[in-house]
């Protein structure tokens, strides 16, 4: 395989690479056969959005092209971020997002081929290695309403990040319940 190389987009370059990435997350999540198109564009309208907020970091992998990416940002100190979040919520996990020390890792995705590679470990250690936050936090959605395992979710696990619960479907339309995992930063 060749060499993949990481680097960091600001908040410019990550808007004039959107297309790109939109074609790496239809690639890595095969959506159902004929969704390709909604799933970009679902995708793009949440790239936009997430694009505008407080500490938005990007970081690519780069091998001839892009093969992966991910992104994040600073959650919001209202805690809307925990709306609809069905478990027990730890109070520290509120505190700490109350007083802006939590980040959201957003979207994390990496094609088949350049899989269990090290490739999305590298790509979140260059993410967080910048970020002074005492919480991260992702939710993953679940592929069904029967509630399996969210796809994704081993990697966490691996990670040593926590399952907090799940949470409703957030700001994206038709979709479903999502897994919520917690991690503090590695430093």
């Amino acid at each position: 395989m060749a060499e993949v190389y990481l680097r960091r987009l600001s908040r410019w370059q990550a808007e004039q690479q959107r297309d790109a990435v939109a074609d790496v997350y239809v690639s890595a999540y095969h959506g159902a056969a004929g969704t390709e198109y909604r799933d970009r564009q679902g995708f793009l309208g949440r790239f936009e959005k997430h694009g505008q907020r407080p500490d938005f970091d990007m970081v690519v992998a780069d091998s001839g092209g892009l093969v992966g990416c991910v992104y994040g940002y600073r959650a919001a100190r209202t805690g809307d971020w925990w709306a609809g979040f069905r478990g027990d919520l730890p109070a520290e996990f509120e505190e700490l997002t109350a007083s802006g020390r939590a980040f959201v890792l957003a979207e994390l995705m990496v094609l088949p081929a350049h899989r269990r590679h090290g490739v999305a470990t590298d790509l979140r250690t260059l993410l967080l290695a910048r970020h002074e936050s005492d919480l991260v936090v992702a939710a993953v959605s679940l592929p069904d309403p029967a509630g399996t395992e969210a796809p994704g979710s081993t990697l966490l696990r691996s990670w040593g990040w926590l399952d907090l619960g799940t949470s409703g479907p957030g700001d994206v339309p038709g979709a479903h319940d999502r897994q919520v995992w917690a991690r503090r930063p590695l430093r």
